[in-house]
């Protein structure tokens, strides 16, 4: 029998990092995101895993998983069902089983270069490590309107009094470790654009401080967001947070049923 390859050893033994991209429809960005992804990932000297979850694609998102080549990176199809990129995020995060996890989107809208920085600040006892666009050594590329850039301005300034010290709360590049992020991810009810308020909140609400790393980001093309269509249902999402926070202290059957209807399936780029 031939002897395995360093291949064969990396995707035998368990991954150190497990990194979610929630996914839906998108079969145009999605084998150029995973391309990136996995080959940053097998450059780096540990085994590690994507899940890929699919958010009720109706093209062929799930198909371009599930056909995707065996490499030093194995990627894994995960289905949810609950429309909304938080209840993706959540599925993909439950589905993890590594020491160190975290998310990205499909677009790679972040560099991926600040995998490297994450990483090393977990291994170095951090617990939530974020890509902050709004930190003073990042760069970005942002082609957003002016009037999607004041609704961003108004989130902010929600955000700020659910995780306060947190300058970016929305960019889509979040790490963890891993015991803590399924353990919030257990209790995470928000399936649409503000479930990372609940999740930096309810992170920060078991002592791990949040910490916000630079990042080089670029505006993707594509986004689904549209402030006339989506602002009202953000704003009751972000009372709802307001109220689970204030509620958490209480009986369980107190604050309601573990998952609400989503108000509207927004939250990918």
């Amino acid at each position: 029998m031939p002897p395995s390859s360093p291949g064969d050893e990396r995707t035998s033994r368990p991954p150190l990092l497990e990194i979610v991209i929630p996914a839906r429809n998108e079969e145009g960005r999605l084998p150029g995101g995973l391309l990136q992804l996995c080959a940053k990932l097998a450059r780096m000297p540990f085994p590690s895993r994507v899940i890929v979850v699919d958010n009720n694609s109706t093209d062929g998102t799930a198909e371009i998983v599930r056909t995707w080549p065996a490499g030093r990176v194995p990627v894994r199809l995960v289905a949810c069902a609950t429309p909304g990129k938080g209840a993706a995020v959540r599925a993909g995060l439950l589905a993890t089983s590594a020491p160190f996890v975290g998310f990205c989107d499909a677009d790679m809208a972040t560099d991926l270069d600040a995998v490297d920085s994450a990483l090393g600040l977990l291994l170095s006892g951090e617990r939530v490590v974020i890509g902050s666009r709004a930190h003073a050594g990042s760069v970005v590329e942002n082609r957003h309107s002016k009037v999607r850039e004041l609704g961003a301005f108004g989130f902010r300034a929600l955000a700020a009094a659910l995780v306060p010290g947190v300058s970016d709360t929305q960019c889509g590049f979040k790490f963890f470790d891993g015991v803590l992020a399924r353990d919030v991810a257990a209790g995470l009810r928000t399936p649409g654009f503000a479930f990372d308020v609940e999740l930096l909140a309810r992170c920060a609400a078991r002592g791990a401080k949040v910490l916000e790393i630079p990042v080089n980001w670029h505006d993707m093309p594509g986004s689904r967001f549209s402030p006339a269509r989506h602002s009202l249902g953000i704003l009751l999402e972000m009372g709802r947070i307001w109220l689970r926070l204030r509620l958490r202290s209480r009986p369980r059957a107190a604050v309601g049923p573990a998952w609400e209807p989503p108000l509207d399936p927004v939250g990918y780029p």
